[in-house]
């Protein structure tokens, strides 16, 4: 079914091909397309995917460095997005033969960009309860209602949707997972503009939107098991000590254009890529931090330098908690719960950047810019005091623990799923979902 190319035996034998494979392949003057054409057929767009979906089988900790490779290369990554981080590994999971050939080649290739329509205004926190419906017509579906915090969706080709397919199903069996069309009548995308001034998140309203009966991705009513799938290598890919798949210096997808752009144009040196801000401008906050305390003369403050080390260790114990999980998956084991740890892990690593970062920028944390405009004119204005990266990163850390599961889910799923607390009292798990209570 796939493409790739066959593994070398040895454990470290993988590094010496892909080099090979840059050294033979790079140039920066191919289109982006081009390129990731090459690079997700080889199996280095996914390499801890299966051999038969577009990886390479590696593990999590040897895909790492191969990205760190490809970088220190000087070369363009992976597509990025949601597509490499959730819904290829799900369709790997769930998806049938024909879904993988399709979804996954388009994904790794960069040709289609995903998105994720899960939360609604009812059911955030009880994503469970969710009321978009699906109903069969024929060889389709048609799907009416609404979701939120639906991250790229203003750039997706595709969406994860999961709907209500089974109203007098108790509310987690009555639920099925789709891959949609966003590119159709009756999808509306509409921007939610954060504080940051930025608009990373959208609201899509769905209104006689059709899906083909082929897009059921897993069985019919089956769409919570698939959804919790997702939801594990979102936790997984967000939380301290993931990944960075969701990040690409190039948009993959058909809508931003980037496909047909000079791969070349997005290195801008061995080891580094163009990026923006967001949620991957926090990657090297404590670094940062350092750099601006020592600039600000802050350093020696008994107080900042506290906060750096519990910064520094809350840091140290993620990446120490990553690697006691890689040996416990080569030993054969696993943690449970872990994902909603490093996610909680993720939470608390923010806040802390966040208190610490404004308390060494001082009134300069206040400065801040709202547009493209007020963006240029900072950078033009070149004041030395002034790390906007820090306030725009200090502005974002609310939503992290709010998306991919609010912290307060994550501690009942470790309780509940982990330590085997008593859930809290409420209606039977097989109350039909039309018979359950509603908010508002």
């Amino acid at each position: 079914m796939t493409d790739t190319a066959a593994r070398p035996s040895s454990s470290e034998a993988y590094l010496d091909e892909l080099q090979s494979f840059l050294d033979s392949e790079w140039d920066p003057d191919l289109t982006v397309a081009a390129w990731w054409e090459k690079l997700g057929t080889e199996g280095w767009s996914a390499p801890a995917w299966p051999t038969d979906a577009y990886g390479r089988g590696l593990s999590p900790a040897d895909a790492v460095r191969v990205q760190r490779a490809i970088a220190d290369h000087g070369a363009l990554g992976a597509p990025g997005g949601l597509g490499l981080l959730l819904a290829g590994p799900t369709i790997a999971t769930h998806g049938n033969d024909e879904q993988k050939k399709v979804w996954l080649r388009e994904i790794v290739t960069g040709q289609k960009g995903w998105c994720q329509l899960f939360s609604e205004p009812g059911a955030g926190s009880d994503l469970a309860g969710l009321n978009s419906r699906a109903v069969r017509d024929g060889d389709e579906w048609v799907v009416n209602g609404q979701k939120v915090w639906t991250s790229a969706g203003h750039i997706a080709d595709m969406g994860m949707l999961i709907a209500r397919t089974d109203p007098d199903a108790p509310k987690h069996r009555g639920i099925t997972y789709f891959g949609i069309e966003m590119h159709q009548p009756g999808i509306e995308v509409r921007p939610l503009k954060e504080m940051t001034g930025r608009a990373l998140f959208n609201e899509v309203f769905l209104t006689d939107a059709r899906v083909p009966a082929d897009n059921v991705i897993g069985d019919y009513g089956q769409g919570w098991i698939v959804a919790n799938t997702t939801l594990a290598f979102e936790r997984a890919g967000l939380g301290a000590g993931g990944g960075s798949a969701a990040a690409s210096a190039a948009t993959p997808g058909t809508v931003v254009g980037d496909l047909d752009r000079r791969a070349g144009d997005f290195v801008t040196g061995a080891g580094r890529r163009r990026g923006g801000g967001g949620p991957g401008a926090m990657a090297g906050a404590y670094t940062l931090i350092v750099e601006t305390a020592r600039a600000n003369g802050m350093l020696d403050d008994p107080i900042v330098r506290q906060g750096l080390m519990e910064l520094y260790t809350a840091n140290e114990l993620a990446r120490v908690g990553g690697q006691r999980l890689k040996a416990e998956k080569a030993a054969g084991r696993d943690l449970p719960g872990y994902g909603n740890l490093a996610k909680l892990s993720m939470s608390h690593i923010l806040r802390l950047s966040r208190e610490l970062g404004l308390r060494v920028l001082g009134p300069a944390g206040t400065i801040h810019s709202y547009d493209g405009e007020g963006r240029d004119a900072l950078k033009a204005a070149d004041l030395p005091e002034l790390r906007s990266s820090i306030t725009e990163m200090s502005l974002f850390s609310p939503g992290p623990p709010i998306y991919g599961g609010t912290d307060q889910v994550q501690r009942n799923i470790i309780g509940e799923r982990v330590l085997g607390l008593p859930k809290e009292p409420g209606p039977g798990k097989d109350t039909p979902f039309s018979e359950l209570p509603k908010n508002g």
